[in-house]
C-alpha cells in the first residue's frame, strides 16, 4: 500500500509538468553482511524506484520532497526533506554468541538533504537525519561524492560516502549493557565514530526500457565499533540486483 500510494503522487506531480518525466521501476534482491559475530547474511526482496521532477523524488528506497532549490540545464541544486530505511542490528536468536543480548532493531530515519549536480553526471550530497522510530533515538550525518561514467553498453555511477555515528548510535548497534554482559561479553559503551564506504551501481540496457541494475558497496566500521566484543568484522559489504524498467510520460 505505501508504494501504491508513493506511485500516485509521483504520477499526479508529473501529469502537472511542462515536460516528459522519466520513472524507472523495478524489483530485485538484496543482500548484505553482518558485522556480529556469527551472524548471517541479511537477503531481502527490493523494489527499486527512481524519479526526480525537481518537487518529488525516488531513489531506490529512500524518498524524498524539495522545498527549495533551482534546476538548470548545466546544473542543479536543492534542499528537501527526505526519508530512508536503516537496515542494522540483530536478534539475540541470531547466533550463539548474541544469546543473551536484547534485540537490535532496524529504523527509518529522516530529515534535511541538499544536494549539487553538474551537467548531470557529477554531483554531492549531504543529509542530517534523525531516527524517525525512537530506536537509536540519535541522528547522523552522511556526505556522498559521486560521478557517471560510460564504458560500451554499460554504465557506471561509482560514489564515496562518508558517514558521522555519534554515540548513541553506536552505542545501541554495537554496545553491551551491564545486564547483557558475561565472561565472554564484556561490558561495553563506544564512543562516536566515521563509517567509510564506496559503492557504485551498474546498469546494462537489454532494450530501450528494460535493464539490469546491480548496485555494490563496502562500508568500514567507525574504529569503536570495530573494538566491540559483538563484532569480528570491521567492515560491511551489500549487493542489489534488479531488473528495472523505465518509461516516460
Amino acid at each position: 500500500m505505501r508504494f501504491f500510494l508513493l506511485f500516485t503522487l509521483i504520477f499526479t506531480s508529473a501529469l502537472f509538468a511542462q515536460e516528459k518525466q522519466k520513472v524507472t521501476l523495478g524489483l530485485g534482491a538484496y543482500t548484505q553482511s553482518q558485522p556480529y559475530k556469527g551472524a548471517s547474511n541479511l537477503i531481502l526482496p527490493s523494489p527499486v524506484i527512481f524519479f526526480d521532477n525537481a518537487l518529488f523524488y525516488a531513489r531506490w528506497s529512500r524518498f524524498g520532497v524539495y522545498f527549495l532549490g533551482e534546476k538548470k540545464e548545466d546544473y542543479a541544486w536543492g534542499f528537501s526533506l527526505t526519508l530512508q530505511p536503516r537496515t542494522l542490528g540483530y536478534k539475540a536468536s541470531d547466533s550463539s554468541f548474541l544469546k543473551g543480548m536484547d534485540e537490535r532493531k532496524s529504523t527509518f530515519e529522516g530529515g534535511l538533504a541538499f544536494s549539487a549536480s553538474y551537467q548531470k553526471t557529477s554531483y554531492i550530497e549531504v543529509m542530517l537525519l534523525a531516527d524517525m522510530m525512537k530506536t537509536y533515538d540519535s541522528w547522523i550525518l552522511r556526505t556522498e561524492v559521486g560521478h557517471t561514467y560510460k564504458a560500451g553498453d554499460f554504465t557506471f555511477y561509482p560514489s564515496l560516502i562518508l558517514l558521522y555515528q555519534p554515540s548513541k548510535f553506536v552505542d545501541y548497534y554495537y554496545g553491551v549493557k551491564n545486564s547483557e554482559a558475561t565472561d565472554t561479553r564484556p561490558q561495553y559503551s563506544p564512543g562516536s565514530g566515521w563509517e567509510y564506504g564506496a559503492q557504485t551501481y551498474i546498469k546494462y540496457p537489454f532494450t530501450k526500457k528494460l535493464s539490469a541494475l546491480i548496485n555494490l558497496r563496502y562500508d568500514i566500521l567507525p574504529k569503536s565499533a570495530q573494538d566491540s566484543p559483538l563484532t569480528d568484522k570491521n567492515y560491511i559489504y551489500s549487493g542489489l540486483a534488479s531488473l528495472i524498467y523505465t518509461f516516460e510520460y
